[in-house]
C-alpha cells in the first residue's frame, strides 16, 4: 500500500492528528464562558473516545450532540470540581504561608494538614482525569460519577500516571519550549489519552440500573 494513500496507516493518524487539533479549536471555542468547559471536555473525550475505534464520522455534529446531550450533568459535574479545587488551592496557599512563618509544635501542625491537602489534591486530580471520559461513555448518577472516577483511577495507577504525564508533557512544551503547540493542546491530550482510557473503561463497563438497585 502506497505511503501516502488514503488508506495507509501513515494517512488515517495525519487525519487523527488534524481531528485532534480541530477538536481543540471546538473545546477551546465552547470553553469560554467557564462554566462549559464540563460539557465542553465531555464532548471531546466522547469524539476522541470514538476515533480510537474508528467509529468517528461527523466531527463536528458528533461534538456537539455530546455537548448538548450531557450538558446538565457534565455542567454539575464540572462545578462541584471548579468548587472543591477552588476550596484545595485556598487552604494549600494559606498552609504553605503558615507552614513557612510558623516553628516548633505549630510548624508541625502545618505541615501534617498541608501533607492533608496534598492527598487530597491528588485525588483531585485523579478523578478530573476520569470523570468527563466516563460522562462521555456511560450513563449513571452525579454521585456514581465521581466515586467510580476516583476508583477506577486507583485501581488503574499506572494508566493514571501516563494520562496524567500526556498532560504535564503538553503543559511543559507549550509554556517553556514551543507556545504555537497549544493549537495542539488538550484535543490531542485527549486523542493520546483515549487509546489508554477505551481499554479501562471497556474493562470497568456496568449497568448502571443494577448498581442503583444494590446500593
Amino acid at each position: 500500500m502506497p505511503f501516502f494513500s488514503y488508506e495507509s496507516k501513515f494517512s488515517q493518524a495525519m487525519l487523527k492528528f488534524c481531528g485532534a487539533c480541530y477538536l481543540n479549536l471546538l473545546w477551546i471555542l465552547c470553553s469560554l464562558p467557564v462554566f462549559t468547559i464540563g460539557a465542553s471536555t465531555t464532548a471531546l473525550y466522547y469524539v476522541t473516545l470514538k476515533m480510537v475505534q474508528d467509529e468517528e464520522s461527523n466531527i463536528t455534529a458528533m461534538f456537539f450532540r455530546a455537548f448538548r446531550e450531557n450538558f446538565r450533568q457534565a455542567t454539575t459535574l464540572w462545578l462541584i470540581m471548579l468548587g472543591i479545587g477552588l476550596l484545595l488551592a485556598g487552604d494549600g496557599y494559606i498552609l504553605y504561608h503558615l507552614h513557612h512563618s510558623a516553628a516548633g509544635i505549630p510548624a508541625v501542625m502545618w505541615t501534617l494538614m498541608l501533607a492533608l491537602i496534598i492527598v487530597a489534591a491528588i485525588a483531585y486530580v485523579i478523578v478530573l482525569m476520569y470523570l468527563f471520559p466516563l460522562v462521555a461513555s456511560v450513563r449513571n448518577t452525579n454521585w456514581a460519577m465521581l466515586k467510580n472516577s476516583f476508583f477506577i483511577g486507583i485501581h488503574y495507577l499506572f494508566c493514571s500516571i501516563l494520562v496524567f504525564a500526556i498532560h504535564l508533557a503538553m503543559f511543559y512544551v507549550v509554556v517553556n519550549l514551543f507556545t504555537p503547540a497549544i493549537i495542539f493542546g488538550q484535543g490531542l491530550c485527549a486523542l493520546l489519552s483515549s487509546y489508554l482510557l477505551i481499554n479501562v473503561i471497556r474493562a470497568c463497563s456496568y449497568d448502571p440500573a443494577a448498581e442503583e438497585a444494590a446500593e
